[in-house]
């Protein structure tokens, strides 16, 4: 099986380090394609990989291409199903899917105000109330995930999944922008910095020319 996934810029591409994160929870070999962000030519570039232009794409050699996250969490967790991508319990998987799915479609406000740019270390200025809305529904969110099935490890659902690749960029913004948490969901943020996955993409994030 050969896999590319095609990737935006490590330090700003919220939705790429999600995708690489997926591949990387399924174990599977991989090559990865970086496309520069913010060029003139970059949409173009992403049109040679992608029908919609954007990251991240997974490149699949029995289905094709694959160019939303979701999709792309899904067909990783079918194929690799020994990887255990999503939470082995029916309810626990439900409310996986339910909370990567808010993910993907909410959440504006932090979108906009808050963009992922892990070499950021500054608060901003002033953070509107639908920025704080945002993140009071995160923070909620992160503790209903725990309460319920986070009792066998630190993540969401106790063990790695789908859902902790899908908040991992979130975790990033709160740290950046130096958003005092409370203590609970500051240790989830810390738990994802300890992600060794999480890292390396880190670690590639800061050393990134931009």
């Amino acid at each position: 099986m050969s896999l590319e996934l095609v990737i935006g810029n490590k330090n700003y591409s919220s939705w790429s380090l999600r995708g690489w994160l997926l591949v990387e929870l399924s174990g599977a070999a991989y090559q990865e394609t970086l496309v520069p962000l913010f060029r003139a030519d970059t949409h173009a570039r992403l049109l040679e990989h992608s029908p919609t232009g954007k990251v991240p794409v997974l490149k699949t050699e029995d289905v094709g291409v694959i160019w939303d996250s979701l999709a792309i969490a899904e067909y990783l967790a079918e194929r690799f199903s020994d990887a255990g991508l999503w939470p082995r319990d029916v309810a626990a998987r439900a409310m996986a899917r339910s909370a990567c799915a808010e993910m993907h479609s909410g959440f504006g406000a932090l979108r906009s105000h808050m963009p992922m740019d892990m070499q950021r270390n500054a608060p901003l200025a002033s953070v509107t109330d639908e920025v704080k809305h945002d993140i009071q529904r995160i923070v909620a969110l992160w503790a209903g995930c725990r309460e319920r099935f986070g009792q066998g490890g630190p993540y969401l659902f106790g063990q790695l999944s789908i859902a902790d690749a899908y908040f991992a960029p979130v975790a990033s913004r709160l740290r950046s922008y130096g958003v005092q948490l409370p203590a609970d969901a500051a240790a989830y943020v810390e738990t994802i910095f300890q992600w060794p996955a999480f890292q390396r993409w880190h670690q590639a994030a800061l050393e990134e020319k931009t």
